[in-house]
């Protein structure tokens, strides 16, 4: 039997859709036979902003018992599934500041030749959603990591539109994760594990 691959999916929710999304990811890559790891990046904000938005408390309250990340999550794993919200068409500060502390582990080669993937949700349609996958994908570059996105290769593909990774429109929590969205991430999920299995296997 083949080893199975090692998962992490490591996000940054503020109100919950990255996080809940980050969930349907884990679940659809368990069943893939992946051993998965679930990582949240650490708040940077403030207790007054987080305050200010019940729903971000919400999350914050909800999300304790996930642990934070560490470099050895990216070290361990085959393939990263990275997610944010979008931020002025780039992945949210919290995220950032995690990926920035990588740079030993960057310079010793340890973060190459791993699949890599991510997700995203924003407030409105069109809310830059595609710049914040692509951004993100930059990184993965850097990294000499091998992006493994969903494109068009699934019917369901048609219906959500984004080849780049899962997305959601939330309008500022009035949209929850739907269908539509977790079947887009169950196509990702099964994706990503299925090239990082092949790509183990030395296929």
């Amino acid at each position: 039997m083949a080893d199975p691959v090692k998962l992490s999916v490591i996000y940054y929710s503020s109100t919950g859709t990255i996080s809940e999304i980050a969930n349907a990811l884990v679940a659809e890559a368990e069943k893939a036979g992946a051993e998965v790891r679930l990582r949240k990046a650490p708040e940077l904000a403030p207790d007054a902003a987080i305050d200010s938005n019940p729903a971000w408390r919400a999350n914050i309250d909800a999300t304790a018992s996930v642990q934070e990340v560490a470099a050895d999550d990216i070290v361990w794993a085959d393939a990263v599934i990275f997610g944010s919200p979008t931020r002025y068409g780039n992945i949210a500060a919290q995220l950032k500041q995690f990926i920035d502390t990588l740079g030993g582990e960057w310079q010793q080669g340890l973060l190459a030749d791993k699949v890599y993937s991510g997700f995203t949700s924003s407030a409105t349609k069109h809310g830059g959603q595609e710049s914040t996958l692509l951004a993100l994908y930059n990184t993965f570059h850097h990294f000499g990591g091998i992006i493994v996105s969903p494109g068009y290769t699934d019917g369901s593909k048609f219906v959500d539109g984004n080849p780049y990774g899962t997305s959601h429109v939330d309008a500022q929590g009035q949209l929850k994760v739907d269908d539509e969205t977790r079947t887009a991430a169950a196509v990702q999920a099964h994706r990503v594990v299925a090239i990082a299995q092949r790509l183990k296997n030395g296929a």
